[in-house]
């Protein structure tokens, strides 16, 4: 079943603790049973939307270094 559109004004964003002073950074945002990100210089733009689950599994990859993000 499809997931009624998100109000990402009415949620309550998360700069990440990675924030580098020129401004590359993301923002987080949970809702019950979804994990919902987006480009901070960009807060009307798209948002990428994860399960708790998938979100986790791609901390754990970023954390190991498997897509190499330097």
């Amino acid at each position: 079943m499809p997931q009624p559109p998100i109000d990402a004004t009415s949620l309550t964003w998360r700069t990440s603790s990675h924030t580098q002073a020129n401004g590359q950074c993301v923002e987080l945002a949970k809702t019950p049973g979804v994990r919902l990100v987006r480009d901070s210089k960009d807060p009307d733009g798209p948002i990428l939307t994860f399960t708790p689950r998938a979100w986790s599994s791609f901390l754990t990859t970023i954390k190991t270094g498997i897509h190499n993000l330097h």
